[in-house]
């Protein structure tokens, strides 16, 4: 009998409930857990002194790590905040490898989320890279109108390359 993936992942998962404005990620740290959200919206950031630079944003059904901190177990240079109360189930990246040495179908399955993973990040790159503020803008209202609601808008016009008084017109 094969198993699924859910039914793999599902006996080791353990529930976690952070509030609002908790900080899961900070630099300097190393994510031990992969977090699939549940509920909630989390941001991706880095600070400099001079700005905050919006990464990306994760809500359910989505995955929430910094990718190279987790998949290489290094120390992050971003943040991960919740933006909201937040529901996740968590794996440890320990018990995550020995899973998959024994599941085939798992380590198939996250190499495959992770090849997406890079695909979405080359993608935005382009399109921040040949894209006017305004095709940013159109393209996220798209894609994600859901977080127009969710996210303070600033943080999505750092996400977006905009700047705030520019996405507020857009708006």
């Amino acid at each position: 009998m094969h198993l699924t993936v859910s039914e793999i992942l599902q006996p080791h998962l353990k529930q976690i409930h952070l509030k609002k404005g908790h900080l899961i990620l900070q630099p300097g740290e190393t994510q031990k857990e992969l977090l699939f959200v549940k509920k909630g919206v989390q941001m991706s950031y880095y600070d400099t002194d001079s700005k905050l630079y919006v990464m990306a944003f994760t809500y359910p059904p989505d995955m929430c790590a910094d990718p190279l901190s987790f998949t290489k177990q290094v120390s992050s240079e971003c943040f991960i905040e919740c933006l909201t109360d937040s529901e996740f189930e968590s794996i440890s990246f320990d018990l995550l490898q020995q899973l998959f040495k024994e599941h085939r179908i798992l380590e198939t399955h996250f190499r495959i989320l992770t090849e997406n993973l890079l695909a979405g990040v080359i993608k935005r790159h382009v399109e921040l890279a040949t894209l006017n503020i305004e095709e940013r803008f159109t393209l996220f209202c798209k894609r994600s109108p859901h977080l127009l609601q969710l996210a303070p808008h600033k943080y999505i016009a750092s996400y977006l390359g905009i700047n705030p008084t520019n996405f507020s017109k857009l708006y």
